[in-house]
This record gives structure tokens, C-alpha cells and sequence, in this order.
């Protein structure tokens, strides 16, 4: 039985992807052709960016749907979707993001529409569509945590979990709200072994009506799944990247000034999730030892929590 290509669930006839899934992110119940291979969008970001150097950073090409809504079009700027091609030094990181968010939605994270695009030599592109470009046109305000504490984005590793409180606290127009979000992200993150949540992966929003909050949540990965040896948070908790405990996060939670049953309820939320999370990890694009290993590294961070 074959997962559709965005939700990551199993589809009918084997089908790429679910028609309301398709529609969530493009706005149409077929998705767009992309007939292209990923050697092709290579050269077709270097000839759009004039001069582009292929390192072990990820490059990101600004997509948009074509008028009559039947193809995905590469554009210069001004695009709504943001694609990831794959990487021949990071095999199969487009599936681990796709899956990675998939997981953030399911613990009620909020998230932009994203999905996966099988290109014509075989291999899938991650592709999202932009939360700062809403239905009726131009563009939202969005400033990264670096921006608002007033550091460089070479400082981006620089800072903490408290200290992502404190801006929002400072910046946010319910704080209140936005840090149990914020701790639910964290949370998240670390549950899943994400080592590169830093600074400029959190970012403030600025809605049409001028209310500030936290973005919805963008380039999660299971960063050990990548590299092996990263068993570190990028931002500490409680003084920690590393050896998390569940007391770490209760204190962590007292320092939000969440009350001890809400974060005891957060904690059990995501200890519950774990028989839906390897349901969703086993349907999911990864290669089967990849499979195998994110769920269990998941179960050992849900023992954690249990306080085991």
C-alpha cells in the first residue's frame, strides 16, 4: 500500500497523494506536474541566484503554481512555496523533515501545508508553503529570535531556552500563550532529537492585524538520524544540551511560569503520542534501518519523560 506523499498515510490504488491533501497545500486536488531531475535544479538555482556554491548547506528555491494551477514554476523571488532539494551529502533529509513535521502537526504544533515531490530521476524534494505569504497577497513581517534579542546570525547558537522566554515575554502580545507553545516546541525538538533548533529557526510573526506571536514551526529534523554523533540540543535547557531529564523540563516549565498539572499534562501528551508517531514513522519515506532508528530514539526520550 503506498503514504501519500504529504500527509504520509496510506492512499487508495496507490495513489501519490490524498485529493484533500493536495488541495490543503496547493489549492487544487491534483498536485502540479514538476517533471524535473534534481541535477536540473542545481543548475536551475545557479542560474537564478547568478552565482551559487553547493556546500553542506541546504539551498532553498523560492516555487510558485502556474496560473491555470496545472505545474510548479521556479521563480527569482516573490514565490509562495519554499523547496528543498535533496542532498547527495544528507541522503533522504527532505523524508526526515517531511516526517519530522508531520510529527510536530500530530502533537498539535502548528505548522505551514508541506509535503514531499518525487522528481524524475526518483528522488524527493521537500517542499512548504510560506507562512508569511497569506491568501489575499503581500507579505507578513517575520523576525528570527536573532533579530529580536539584537545579536548576529552568527550568534545563532549563542543563546538558550530562557532566553527565547524572555523575548517572548518582551515581544509577544500574549506572552502567556505563546511560551506554552514555545515549550511545546522545545519539548518536541528534543523528543525527536533535533539538535539544530537555534535561534534563527524561531522566528516572531507579525499577523495582518498587527498582533505579534510565534511563527508556525519550520525546519524540524531529526538531526542524529543525519549525524549520528549529535546527541546535543542547540539551545540549552535549564543549563543542559544534553542528559535532558524530566525534571529538567519541569523546572524548565516553572521558568515559563506554567502550573505543575499543565506541564505534567504536556509531558504526558508527548509520551502519549509515541504509538501514533511509530505508526507514522513506519509509513514514511525513510529507508527501513532509518525506520527503525527514529522510533527508537523517540521511545527512549518518552522512557525519559516517564521518569525512567
Amino acid at each position: 500500500m503506498a503514504s501519500c506523499g504529504i500527509c504520509l498515510k496510506p492512499t487508495a490504488d496507490a495513489a501519490d497523494y490524498h485529493p484533500q491533501c493536495a488541495m490543503r497545500l496547493f489549492g487544487t486536488r491534483r498536485v502540479p506536474h514538476f517533471d524535473v531531475e534534481m541535477a536540473e535544479l542545481y543548475a536551475q538555482a545557479a542560474r537564478l541566484a547568478g552565482k551559487m556554491s553547493i556546500s553542506g548547506v541546504q539551498i532553498k528555491l523560492s516555487m510558485k503554481v502556474s496560473e491555470d494551477q496545472s505545474r510548479l514554476e521556479l521563480v527569482s523571488a516573490g514565490g509562495r512555496y519554499i523547496l528543498k532539494p535533496p542532498q547527495a551529502v544528507f541522503p533522504n533529509l527532505a523524508e526526515n523533515e517531511s516526517l519530522t513535521m508531520r510529527i510536530a502537526d500530530m502533537v498539535g504544533i502548528e505548522i505551514s501545508p508541506h509535503g514531499l515531490l518525487r522528481l524524475k530521476d526518483g528522488s524527493m524534494a521537500y517542499i512548504i508553503k510560506r507562512f508569511d505569504r497569506p491568501e489575499g497577497g503581500g507579505k507578513l513581517q517575520v523576525e528570527d529570535f536573532c533579530q529580536l534579542a539584537g545579536i548576529s546570525a552568527a550568534e545563532k547558537y549563542t543563546g538558550s531556552a530562557e532566553l527565547c522566554v524572555r523575548l517572548l515575554r518582551q515581544f509577544a502580545d500574549e506572552p502567556l500563550i505563546e511560551i506554552r507553545k514555545l515549550f511545546r516546541l522545545m519539548l518536541l525538538s528534543w523528543w525527536v532529537c533535533n539538535g539544530d533548533l537555534h535561534l534563527k529557526n524561531l522566528s516572531m510573526l507579525t499577523l495582518g492585524d498587527g498582533r505579534h506571536q510565534l511563527s508556525p514551526a519550520y525546519d524540524l529534523v531529526n538531526t542524529r538520524l543525519v549525524i549520528p554523533d549529535d546527541y546535543a540540543l542547540s539551545l540549552p535547557v535549564c543549563g543542559k544540551k544534553d542528559s535532558i531529564t524530566r525534571r529538567t523540563w519541569l523546572d524548565f516549565a516553572k521558568y515559563c511560569d506554567l502550573p505543575v498539572k499543565a506541564a505534567e499534562s504536556l509531558l504526558s501528551a508527548q509520551t502519549d503520542a509515541l504509538g501514533a508517531a511509530t505508526d507514522l514513522i513506519q509509513q514514511s519515506f525513510l529507508l527501513p534501518a532509518q525506520k527503525n532508528q527514529y522510533a527508537q530514539m523517540i521511545k527512549e526520550h518518552t522512557r525519559v519523560l516517564q521518569g525512567h
